[in-house]
């Protein structure tokens, strides 16, 4: 059934756009679901919590988790774990927590990559330093990542709740 599109009837026309079309369906249907599951992944942080710690928790099961802390207020616990990490754990009036800020010097242990948080590494900037931000609306937060420059880098990693 070829056929110049000119010197076809309507009908003919008519099949033949519908074979392309039912083509191009077939063509890009497999690929709709992982389209799919590849945006909700992206919605979601892969990083979500900090040694047992994750947004909404209270503060009782914070302390529960980590100890007693360094410093603490209503709206704010600070945890000095070890010489090389420390930890800032933010509160709202309900006393649940909406951020979490840790920080790693140099010869702290399983520090998250770029890679675990983002799934992807980053491009440093020529003095070592990087950074990065996402957002995730549907999960209602953001994380980031910032490394200093230097032969001691401090590195931290936030996750808070979007307002």
């Amino acid at each position: 059934m070829i056929c110049s599109f000119i010197k076809c009837t309507s009908r003919q026309r008519s099949l033949f756009v519908f074979g392309v079309a039912m083509l191009i369906l077939f063509v890009t249907a497999p690929s709709m679901p992982g389209q799919r599951r590849a945006a909700e992944e992206e919605d979601k942080p892969l990083f979500h919590e900090y040694r047992g710690i994750q947004i909404g928790m209270l503060a009782e099961e914070v302390r529960k988790k980590l100890g007693s802390p360094t410093d603490k207020s209503d709206e704010q616990d600070f945890y000095s774990l070890n010489d090389a990490e420390s930890a800032q754990i933010y509160y709202d009036k309900a006393r649940k927590v909406t951020a979490i800020s840790a920080n790693f010097l140099q010869g702290a242990s399983d520090i998250p990559t770029p890679k675990s948080l983002f799934g992807a590494d980053l491009t440093t900037k020529p003095d070592g330093s990087a950074y990065k931000m996402a957002r995730y609306p549907k999960a209602g937060c953001w994380l980031a990542y910032s490394k200093t420059a230097g032969a001691s880098p401090l590195i931290t990693i936030t996750l808070q709740k979007i307002e």
